[in-house]
């Protein structure tokens, strides 16, 4: 027995689904300010901070140095670092120390 709702849907008006690492790139900001901002949706009320505008090359190693300095877990997702829990103060005084400019993003 076939189910009714199990037909392929095909679209050829927008191209690829998944945005390439160009497009990604190319969305953030490029004005050298680095933006921190708390985020919980999608993830069950837990708090995130989300660190964005840092240059590519020295992700992995800025969110290597957060999280052993916040002590909490974090990942690199979409050219962005994200820290677990509240820890911007932390984050802020920790970038400013490395010469970054930062601005606390968001509510």
């Amino acid at each position: 027995m076939k189910k009714r709702n199990s037909r392929l849907v095909y679209s050829t008006e927008h191209g690829r689904i998944k945005p390439t690492d160009e497009t990604v790139a190319a969305s953030l900001p490029a004005d050298g300010v680095v933006r921190i901002q708390r985020e919980t949706k999608g993830r069950g009320g837990k708090a995130v901070c989300v660190i964005s505008g840092i240059a590519a090359d020295e992700l992995k190693s800025i969110c290597k140095l957060l999280k052993a300095r916040c002590g909490s877990g974090g990942a690199v997702k979409e050219q962005r670092i994200e820290i677990q829990g509240d820890h911007r103060e932390v984050i802020k005084t920790i970038l400013e120390a490395r010469g970054l400019t930062v601005k606390l993003a968001g509510g």
